[in-house]
């Protein structure tokens, strides 16, 4: 199992693969062949950081059966997604802030992130996973207010878009089986949200199969898969963690914006 971080250490921000609480440092690109330098870092002595920045953020609405019936939604016949700016990615333990001047809701989403290693087109489910290079936890955030503000648009990108609206990390998993993962965000010392990966109406692989069809992907392109029931809202002042075993614990403050 691999598990690929990126942090910063000794005032530099290096690339790693995380085994325990030690991680080996490495001097390649992401999606080149591991080459480690030889160095050791604690997890102690290093602030973790997003663990890379996507080229693209495509994500997903509608895609788990038991959100789809409480909501009263239909299945839809091909995956529904949006796009969200690469300028909201932060990383593990840095703020979400509410957008200045806003008063209402701002609310969590636990996903499965897929990030695609290699360019796919037109490719069928079955070769998806050549493509996938692994998977991390994102937190969805959405000021929901936004979104139906104007009766004749639903805003997806303005009302998920904000700066800090894509918490992502702690790490990206390269060798796990998505169809045996749970997703769960914790609020407080609440679980909110715990709900399986194969509940999903599109799997991983068919949700890349699928929009290769409509534009080619790219490596490094990030795909958020939805999220299920239990979204919350989150209060100023309190942490947000989204987990998934195997992949780790995502965990985030929610403030209002400083003044």
């Amino acid at each position: 199992m691999t598990n690929w971080v990126r942090f910063n250490w000794k005032d530099k921000i290096h690339r790693g693969t995380l085994s325990g609480d030690d991680i080996a440092v490495c001097s390649n690109d992401l999606f080149e062949q591991a080459a480690f330098t030889g160095e050791t870092a604690s997890l102690s002595e290093v602030k973790l950081l997003a663990p890379y920045t996507p080229n693209s953020i495509l994500a997903l609405w509608n895609n788990f059966h038991e959100r789809a019936e409480a909501e009263g939604q239909t299945i839809p016949v091909t995956p529904l997604y949006f796009m969200k700016p690469v300028s909201s990615i932060i990383g593990p333990d840095e703020t979400i802030y509410r957008p200045r001047g806003h008063s209402g809701r701002v609310i969590f989403e636990a996903e499965l992130g897929i990030v695609i290693g290699k360019p796919c087109q037109g490719i069928s489910a079955e070769q998806a996973d050549h493509h996938i290079f692994g998977y991390t936890c994102v937190n969805d955030v959405t000021a929901i207010e936004f979104l139906f503000e104007d009766k004749a648009f639903q805003q997806w990108t303005r009302s998920k878009g904000y700066d800090t609206f894509t918490p992502l990390g702690p790490c990206i998993n390269t060798d796990i089986d998505p169809a045996e993962l749970n997703i769960l965000a914790i609020q407080g010392d609440e679980t909110r949200q715990n709900y399986p990966v194969s509940d999903m109406i599109y799997s991983p692989q068919q949700i890349v199969a699928m929009i290769s069809e409509y534009q080619t992907l790219l490596p490094g392109d990030l795909i958020c898969c939805g999220t299920s029931v239990g979204a919350r809202t989150m209060k100023p002042g309190s942490e947000i963690e989204i987990s998934i075993p195997g992949i780790g614990n995502l965990a985030n403050r929610f403030e209002d914006f400083p003044e």
